[in-house]
């Protein structure tokens, strides 16, 4: 079979290898669309951490059940699903306490172990979430939308709430919809104009355009001069850390997406004059997947509107190209590598 393989950075190979053999509790699944994370493109520029070479990428995808042994789960040969990507140990602190998308040896798809960019993969069975009809393209993108998800639960976000999301990315982008459909009201920030017009089309209450606006007269504004209820970091950068303790209300709550590379310096004093509530957030739970096909199916939340392109597995390394190049105008791109039967 064909397989899509980082060799080091800013080199990808098609590469030819074995069809994987499933193993007991396994099923054999042929690849249909898989989506290019972030992580993937900071392992093919050579700024992942966590990746070494050769790597094959990938852990947004949608698949079909080519073969898997009789389960509890409702899971059968020509099914199109998903799968949680995230290997953890099942022994560590966290893994024992059921935080298990913070395992102390995560290994998640395409990063630490090979990924999704295949013809074919082997996943364990309780891994494998029935994708309830949604269709393949919709089904790539739940990966993604599912850590905006997780994040968003990590706080109580009532109807009503005021809810300020710093960063416009594709994670933002996704936690605006969740954010939407759960009732609250939210301003977005970024300075890429183009970003904030796609946040407009998601229904974003009010964009902010950090390099043309004041922040903080926006947030005044938007929210009466009482600040946020919730604020989400989905930058990772120190300014905008800052930029949600700024504008919380006090006893807010603070989420953390972004992955951060700097150190952040502040007087800590108002985390406490404010009492806020700092939460991190990290990966995904199976159950965040699963809520996020039944809010999709019931046509609550649209993800489809978030697909920017669709490549040919073989054109591959444009699509990452183009990634490196993104000026803000593009959202998710997905690699075809297969059509359902």
């Amino acid at each position: 079979m064909k397989a899509i393989e980082i060799t080091k950075p800013f080199e990808i190979k098609i590469i030819d290898k074995e069809k994987p053999i499933i193993n007991d509790g396994e099923a054999l699944l042929k690849v249909l669309y898989c989506g290019i994370c972030g992580a993937d493109v900071a392992s093919f520029t050579g700024n992942q951490p966590f990746t070494t070479y050769p790597r094959i990428p990938g852990h947004e995808f949608s698949a079909q059940i080519v073969e898997i042994p009789e389960n509890d789960r409702g899971l059968k040969k020509g099914d199109v699903v998903t799968c949680n990507p995230y290997f953890n140990c099942g022994e560590c602190y966290s893994c024992r306490r059921g935080i298990v998308n913070a395992c102390t040896d995560n290994q998640t798809m395409g990063v630490q172990r090979d990924g999704s960019f295949q013809e074919y993969i082997t996943m364990p069975v309780d891994r494998i979430i029935d994708g309830k009809g949604l269709s393949a393209q919709e089904l790539a993108l739940i990966e993604p939308f599912s850590i905006s998800n997780h994040a968003l639960s990590r706080a109580e976000v009532k109807q009503g709430d005021n809810l300020l999301i710093m960063g416009a990315g594709p994670i933002g982008l996704f936690a605006l919809l969740k954010a939407k459909a759960m009732g609250a009201n939210v301003a977005i920030a970024d300075m890429l104009s183009s970003r904030l017009e796609l946040a407009k089309e998601y229904g974003a209450d009010i964009v902010i355009n950090v390099k043309e606006q004041n922040l903080e007269k926006e947030c005044h504004s938007f929210t009466a001069g009482n600040g946020f209820d919730v604020c989400v970091e989905a930058c990772g950068a120190p300014e905008t850390f800052l930029n949600c303790i700024d504008n919380a209300a006090h006893g807010a709550n603070i989420i953390l997406i972004g992955n951060g590379k700097r150190e952040t310096t502040f007087v800590h004093s108002v985390i406490l004059k404010k009492e806020l509530n700092i939460f991190g957030s990290r990966n995904a739970f199976t159950k965040d997947f699963e809520e996020l096909i039944e809010l999709v199916k019931a046509g609550k939340v649209n993800p489809a509107k978030m697909i920017s392109g669709i490549y040919d597995a073989k054109n591959a390394k444009t699509a990452f190209d183009t990634l490196v190049n993104n000026d803000g105008t593009l959202t998710k791109l997905l690699i075809k590598f297969s059509d359902a039967e």
